[in-house]
């Protein structure tokens, strides 16, 4: 098999996205084959995943199948000839895997969070030839994602890239897990070298969304998809409502618009198009936090109402500036620049308030 190379410049000669693929758990030696045939004969996957180690939120569920399915995998590895991939969390994990000869590992982002965990996978790893790819923390923090993937170079670790799975937000009504697209951005700004994978399956948290979010991320310049698969999808034993039959993986591959790499005397005007992109993006997620924030307000109006609360707190309104004017500058803004936006939404926050009190 030809060595597996993830690096963002060796994927970047191709006009296609890398596409790791398959079902969500390994249940059966049976299920995981027969998926797997059926993707590789798609054309149109270049790797396996598979779940052998569940980390699920809450016990009682379908934890995976153990370290029994790593054979499965590998048997699956040599009747498709695709490399496979599974999720590790622990020391124990990764010595199964690695002795089961599993081409790349991938941490997952309940592990990606919490730092000692990621300290005992890299001591684990100390000396290995393994191949990684890391998933972004559940918490939105670039922070905790960067902190992941330098514990692991700093043990001598050669990470291939990382998997954008999207960020547990309470209360979020669209997706399972929201994509938060300025933070994979800001990852890339900050590692270009790192691959960037791209994971529909959990951010959606649903089949009906697929498409749409893989297509963003051809947009955003992603250089892979990572998608649930399964023989059976309605009857997976795990996250069966994100999972897809492999005719439909092969739809939703086959109509990705895949944006073509320009010619070196036209790198300019492409460079400023995709910096242009981005802010496009981002302009999207400032509307979004904006119109949360617009419905706290109202809540806010509401009880205000209840409790025959004067709208303005004047001295609520003096810690608000104060506290985002260190924030300025920490983040390096015109403290002047934000004191125009903020006083526009705080006046914005009162005329909703207002029509609350006196409607």
């Amino acid at each position: 098999m030809e060595e597996i190379k993830l690096q963002r410049d060796y994927l970047k000669k191709y006009n296609k996205p890398f596409v790791i693929s398959g079902p969500c758990s390994a249940e059966t030696q049976e299920q995981l084959m027969e998926t797997a045939i059926a993707l590789a004969d798609t054309g149109n996957v270049d790797m396996l995943r598979a779940g052998i180690w569940k980390p699920r939120t809450r016990p009682g569920t379908f934890e995976g199948i153990g370290k029994e399915g790593l054979k499965w995998m590998t048997n699956a590895k040599k009747e498709t000839g695709l490399p496979v991939t599974v999720e590790v969390a622990n020391a124990d994990h990764i010595e199964h895997a690695l002795n089961a000869e599993i081409d790349v590992l991938w941490i997952g982002a309940k592990t990606t969070v919490n730092p000692f965990s990621m300290q005992e996978i890299a001591d684990s790893l100390k000396g290995t030839n393994a191949k990684v790819l890391v998933k972004n923390p559940i918490n939105p923090s670039l922070s905790l994602w960067l902190g992941a993937i330098e514990r692991l170079e700093n043990v001598g670790v050669n990470v291939l890239g990382v998997i954008h799975r999207g960020f547990t937000e309470f209360g979020d009504k669209i997706y399972r897990n929201n994509p938060m697209w300025q933070i994979p951005i800001e990852l890339m700004m900050n590692r270009p070298d790192l691959a960037v994978i791209n994971d529909p399956s959990h951010i959606c948290g649903n089949r009906t969304m697929l498409q749409e979010v893989a297509q963003k991320a051809m947009d955003l310049n992603f250089d892979g998809i990572m998608l649930e698969v399964h023989r059976d999808p309605d009857n997976a034993w795990s996250d069966a409502m994100q999972q897809v039959t492999p005719q439909r993986f092969h739809e939703i591959i086959s109509g990705l618009n895949i944006r073509k790499e320009k010619g070196e005397n036209q790198q300019a005007p492409e460079d400023l198009h995709e910096y242009r992109r981005k802010i496009d993006e981002l302009d999207k997620e400032l509307l979004s936090i904006i119109s949360k924030r617009m419905d706290v307000v109202r809540n806010i109006g509401k009880y205000k109402k209840s409790h025959n609360t004067s709208v303005l707190q004047k001295a609520r309104w003096e810690t608000i500036i104060n506290r985002t004017l260190e924030l300025s500058d920490k983040f390096d803004l015109n403290p002047e620049f934000i004191k125009i936006i903020l006083k526009a939404i705080h006046d914005e926050s009162i005329d909703i308030q207002e029509k609350i009190l006196n409607g």
